[in-house]
């Protein structure tokens, strides 16, 4: 980026839900001077009403329209970062990110949308790893915790060993959050576009959909479809939902690094439930309310019925709930030998808000501020790939997050 550039980061979406979560902590960890750094959004009553709500006069605004490629450009040229929260990203983050690569200006999200990824992938991967410029996507819950924790784990592996795992699994311990309405409308955008593509549908089916080309394949098979009983997490587990997008950013990762796990490589994730017949029957419960959300079609009553009582974009959990939420995951690392080494990845707020716009705007700090932070420098990454250490340590020391080795 040799031309000078106004701001470190532009929040994109910034009269958003999760918009407005970034721009607060923004304000509340980055004190005036710290951080060049703008709010974006169509709309000028809403950024001023944001202004005025926040307490941010002082921080500039920049107006733009997802679907006006001329004012993205204007908006992508002034920054080095734009922290993108509007979603669904199918639906309002293409011609964002293709500035992003035109304009050589680095981006990150909190995207779980592998079909909407898969379509970025194809599309700028060449010009973005030749321009020097860096895309990632899946910063916030999905799928922070799943990559760097993988990360962190086979980091500790060398250290004890000097070998890595040649087997992860990610088990959901506990978890107390709410669900915002873009979350759910991005979920069910995925969901339409998958029953009206079946090429969507296979792309969301496959393992290693978001493998470099040439490289999309490997032991891992579908994600777990069923109940079963975990021995080494002592517990029954059943399908975790965001498995299907954090196991394909976790391989993507492996990849792009250039496999040094080794060829045999197997992560999978899932929920945890608990032991005994209770444990047993709360997987159940668990697998057959997932499944219900997953299946029904768009215009079928129980769809219907879930448009009605989830929220709308724009509403979510409120400051107590996000206070009071937590999540704790644990790793199972197996090496080759038979050695098992055990990681824990936590955060002190819900997962899907209180803590994704805290890891949001941290990738977003550290793109913009930790200068040669990985050797993977330009392209389409993960978080892990694009960031790596400078990214676990300001996760741990600002975001909230723990990275603990347990044994």
């Amino acid at each position: 980026m040799s031309q000078p550039r106004e701001f470190d980061i532009v929040v994109w979406g910034a009269t958003g839900f999760t918009g407005r979560l970034v721009a607060a902590y923004l304000l509340k960890q980055y004190k005036q001077g710290e951080l060049k750094w703008a709010m974006g959004g169509r709309n000028p009553a809403k950024l001023d009403s944001i202004k005025k709500a926040l307490a941010a006069e002082h921080i500039p605004t920049i107006l733009a329209d997802s679907m006006n490629s001329q004012t993205l450009d204007a908006l992508t040229r002034r920054t080095h970062v734009v922290c993108s929260t509007v979603g669904p990203y199918a639906k309002y983050g293409s011609d964002l990110v293709a500035s992003c690569v035109k304009n050589k200006t680095d981006y990150c999200d909190l995207t779980g949308e592998v079909q909407w990824m898969r379509k970025m992938i194809d599309a700028h991967q060449e010009q973005a790893a030749t321009s020097g410029t860096r895309i990632v996507h899946t910063c916030g819950f999905d799928s922070i915790p799943s990559d760097m924790g993988v990360y962190f784990l086979q980091q500790q592996a060398i250290k004890r060993t000097g070998t890595y795992c040649e087997k992860i699994k990610l088990r959901v311990k506990a978890m107390k959050g709410g669900l915002s309405g873009g979350t759910y409308a991005s979920l069910n955008n995925v969901l339409k576009e998958a029953e009206r593509d079946k090429s969507i549908r296979k792309i969301l089916m496959d393992p290693y959909g978001l493998n470099p080309t040439g490289v999309r394949s490997g032991l891992d098979g579908p994600d777990l479809q069923s109940v079963r009983y975990d021995s080494d997490a002592g517990s029954w587990i059943t399908p975790f939902i965001m498995s299907s997008i954090n196991t394909r950013v976790v391989r993507r990762s492996h990849a792009l690094s250039g496999f040094p796990y080794g060829d045999k490589f197997q992560y999978d994730e899932a929920l945890m439930t608990g032991p005994g017949i209770s444990g047993r029957a709360k997987a159940i419960a668990t697998l057959v309310g997932t499944g219900i959300v997953a299946s029904s079609k768009q215009q079928s009553l129980t769809r219907r019925t879930l448009n009605r009582i989830f929220p709308k974009p724009g509403e979510g959990p409120t400051d107590k709930q996000r206070r009071q939420g937590y999540f704790k995951l644990t790793l199972f690392g197996l090496q080759s030998n038979g050695e098992k080494i055990t990681a824990s990845v936590s955060g002190d707020r819900d997962p899907g808000y209180g803590s994704t716009s805290k890891m949001l705007a941290e990738s977003a700090v550290c793109l913009a501020k930790d200068k040669e932070i990985s050797p993977q420098s330009s392209g389409i990454l993960t978080p892990s790939t694009a960031m790596g250490d400078a990214l676990l340590q300001r996760l741990s020391k600002n975001a909230g997050l723990t990275f603990t080795l347990e044994g």
